[in-house]
């Protein structure tokens, strides 16, 4: 039987990874571009999970450029992505580049040399089914401020005036919701239409430059938003990317309200954690008990933070609230959670101690705005 959750994105479906990246060059900054490109290439053909990847030229304008990969999944594609390794790695291309356009797509049917056009890209024992959409983008921001000034960053991101929703005639900022957890701040954005666009249209707004301008010296990173370069690498170092967004199907209940919990995975355990919690919250989309009715989780290396629209308060139920609903759930997230760094120790079997996590996950809001109707 089919699921009654509407997934609407999700990293954790088993299809292939196609990888679209879209790149308009300087005039006369070609072989600069094809030298990058090939040092690029002899790395990520060594990452695993990674299959293939074209370049092209277009045939109608020679400034453009298309690269395209393929992966065996899409959390390779993620961790790679999101990796320290390839911010250095295209580095060189930033003096070649006047813009990009990343897209990312699940392989849910190919046809080719033994394919059938009707027959999943996926192994049999994968059903790839096509997700269900709502039309909304979901991304996140999180960086570090110096420690000390949290409640003076709170107060900068609380006070500025909201910037205009409407980005064009198809495209608007539906809701952006803003979460601290000690040093920690991490902004959360949904957008119907194209993320890129909307995104470059808040950074352009006068409040919000004027409120960047204002935290940078509380910033544990350095950054300069007037120069692109500083600017890139501060936001690929801060993207937290949605690896799945769940909500269930049955009516919207009154009273949600939105939280945020943070999970610092172990080392090396991110991709898996944020698995364990994607898988939780499919489940309880299914629950018309569940008092979890939405949620998008975010990861990044080993900083997992899940956004959750639920009924009630947090702790009416703990184990719905962090996820931990059946057999060993517990057991599994105490092996991939870095107690120590949230404040846990010990076992999650005791109440005791799942209470305490709830407590320490859960994240201070700062602001939660959305776009009138």
């Amino acid at each position: 039987m089919a699921p009654s959750g509407r997934i609407s994105q999700s990293a954790f479906d088993g299809s292939k990874l196609r990888v679209i990246l879209l790149l308009d060059l300087y005039e006369g900054a070609q072989q600069q571009f094809l030298d990058a490109y090939e040092l690029m290439r002899k790395q990520v053909a060594s990452v695993p999970g990674h299959i293939s990847d074209q370049l092209c030229q277009s045939i109608e304008n020679p400034s453009q450029w298309l690269i395209t990969s393929e992966w065996e999944s899409a959390p390779p594609f993620l961790a790679w992505v999101n990796s320290e390794e390839h911010v250095q790695t295209v580095k060189p291309m930033h003096s070649c580049v006047r813009d990009t356009r990343s897209m990312r797509y699940s392989i849910l049917r190919e046809t080719g040399p033994g394919r059938s056009a009707s027959r999943a890209a996926a192994p049999a024992s994968t059903q790839v089914a096509a997700r269900v959409g709502d039309g909304v983008a979901r991304h996140a921001l999180t960086f570090t401020v110096k420690p000390g000034s949290e409640s003076k960053v709170a107060e900068l991101l609380s006070g500025y005036e909201s910037p205009r929703a409407q980005v064009d005639e198809n495209t608007r900022l539906r809701r952006t919701s803003l979460f601290m957890h000690g040093n920690r701040v991490v902004r959360a954005v949904e957008v119907e239409g194209d993320l890129l666009a909307a995104l470059r249209h808040v950074a352009r707004q006068p409040e919000v430059r004027a409120v960047e301008e204002a935290i940078n010296p509380y910033l544990e990173q350095d950054r300069d938003l007037t120069d692109p370069e500083s600017a890139r690498v501060f936001f690929t170092r801060a993207a937290l990317p949605a690896v799945q967004h769940v909500v269930s199907s049955r009516p919207a209940p009154d009273g949600l309200r939105r939280h945020a919990l943070y999970y610092p995975a172990k080392e090396g355990s991110g991709m898996e954690l944020a698995r364990l919690l994607a898988q939780q919250d499919r489940a309880a989309a299914d629950d018309p008990d569940s008092p979890v009715y939405g949620s998008t989780v975010f990861q990044r290396d080993d900083i997992v933070v899940r956004l959750i629209d639920i009924t009630g308060e947090l702790d009416l139920d703990p184990v719905a609230s962090l996820g931990l609903k059946g057999s060993r759930k517990a057991a599994e997230l105490e092996l991939l959670l870095d107690g120590a760094a949230i404040g846990v120790e010990g076992s999650l079997k005791s109440e005791r101690n799942i209470n305490r996590l709830l407590s320490h996950a859960d994240m201070l809001p700062v602001t939660d705005r959305s776009a009138d109707s």
